[in-house]
């Protein structure tokens, strides 16, 4: 058995007041991991050409305030 298997074995096991714990932190270790691989992915420059043709729409008009 794999280690994804056991996990989905416990987390099917769980009480719905663990259910409710486990999902929070799940979720806000899923939240940080996702912030982590954002801020790498602009340190490496991977959003630069996403940032020119936003301020390049912006610029021509082409956004609109939410």
């Amino acid at each position: 058995m794999t280690t994804l298997e056991e996990i989905k074995k416990a987390v099917s096991r769980l009480k719905p007041d663990e259910m409710a714990r486990f999902r929070k932190w799940f979720e806000e270790r899923d939240a940080n991991f996702w912030d982590e691989q954002f801020e790498q992915d602009a340190k490496a420059g991977k959003l630069n050409e996403l940032t020119r043709q936003a301020l390049a729409d912006h610029k021509a008009g082409r956004t609109r305030k939410l």
